[in-house]
């Protein structure tokens, strides 16, 4: 597909810094110190504005490729008529029309890419739901509505590779062809296996060969078999879950093996091995109710990839977490519409320089970038 024409930026820039350790300067002035915790300001030209009249809806997913790009999912039924009002007949005003599923920006916010929706070969998801592209040049996509239970493999400019699973209903926690409205997926480009928190159906990880889309092994929560066994609502004052709650809603992986997976309404991320061995868990604002406090996490991008920025759509902050204890070291965000807060903040990813990106669905409907102010990638 072709490359898009460069879009001028008509936003002014706010700046945003984040709230960190009591002891620790504040402010975008400080002076930056080796090993110092990460802060940003948002930055509030970017992405530069749409071509074809086109707007966003819910925002589903966002990732950077190893290009340092950034590719987001978002959901164009989400839209109401005001918001397409250009796209009904007769058109009922002069904006918008939605963006294509699919789009790819640079840093600076230039559009690259845009593609998705119906296609021969394949079924679309009925509501998209996060995004994943690996090294090998391919762009893996799921959903969350009642039947999407697959993962769609797509190459970079949108056709249709594969998928694993089907838009048909799930067969369970345990089934080994059939996933459970996945939220997430992550790549182990040295095992070439594609993991799947699955998901808004399923209470589990499952994991696959990325290339044949073989069925490799699969665990719920503390490395136990998955249960689908109904459970009572989040209670802070309960005895821990001993099952993923619904939904399992990120999977990352660490360079040093570690599987980090977001249990999102039980308030906690848990640890694991490639293997599905649990290792620990972190617990955060265990009194969270609601949609819970653990949405999506990001690995830092310094060699110990020393933090996790964990998104919580439910209080509306971004947390940074040291990796090694679950300690946490700072915050930026609040509920808002104004650059640099949040609406559902849903998904976020970290570039190799320290930008941060977010993604809001809901209301809130839009991707922000925050830029890395202190000198936190020593």
């Amino acid at each position: 597909m072709p490359m898009l024409p460069r879009l001028s930026a008509t936003l002014s820039a706010f700046a945003i810094s984040a709230c960190i350790a009591p002891s620790a300067l504040l402010g975008l002035h400080a002076p930056a110190q080796a090993g110092d915790i990460p802060t940003f300001t948002v930055d509030a030209s970017w992405p530069k504005p749409l071509p074809n009249n086109w707007i966003l809806g819910q925002v589903g997913g966002i990732t950077v490729d190893w290009q340092g790009h950034i590719w987001m999912i978002h959901r164009p039924r989400s839209l109401t008529d005001d918001e397409k009002g250009a796209s009904l007949t007769p058109p009922r005003s002069k904006c918008c029309i939605s963006a294509p599923p699919v789009l790819e920006f640079d840093a600076d916010g230039n559009l690259l890419r845009a593609w998705g929706g119906p296609g021969d070969g394949y079924e679309w998801v009925g509501r998209e739901h996060g995004i994943e592209v690996d090294e090998r040049g391919f762009v893996w996509i799921g959903g969350n509505a009642d039947n999407d239970n697959a993962i769609l493999k797509f190459t970079l400019d949108g056709k249709f590779v594969s998928q694993i699973g089907t838009i048909a209903p799930s067969k369970g926690s345990n089934d080994t062809t059939q996933l459970g409205k996945p939220a997430e997926t992550a790549i182990d480009k040295d095992a070439n296996e594609i993991y799947v928190a699955d998901g808004y159906g399923n209470r589990r990880v499952i994991v696959f060969d990325a290339t044949s889309g073989a069925y490799k092994r699969h665990w719920g929560a503390y490395g136990n078999k998955p249960d689908d066994a109904k459970q009572p609502p989040y209670d802070p004052k309960a005895p821990v879950a001993q099952q993923f709650a619904n939904p399992v809603h990120c999977v990352k992986i660490a360079n040093d093996g570690l599987v980090y997976v977001c249990d999102r309404i039980n308030n906690r991320i848990q640890v694991f091995r490639k293997d599905g061995s649990f290792v620990k868990e972190f617990f955060f604002e265990k009194n969270t109710l609601g949609n819970g406090a653990v949405w999506d996490i990001a690995l830092w991008p310094d060699p110990k990839q020393t933090y996790l920025l964990s998104a919580d759509g439910e209080n509306n902050e971004i947390r940074i977490v040291r990796r090694d204890d679950g300690t946490v070291a700072g915050s930026f965000g609040r509920n808002g519409r104004n650059a640099g807060q949040f609406h559902w903040v849903h998904a976020l990813a970290v570039d190799a320089k320290g930008n941060v990106y977010t993604a809001e669905v809901d209301t809130g409907k839009r991707i922000q970038k925050f830029k890395l102010t202190s000198d936190a990638l020593k």
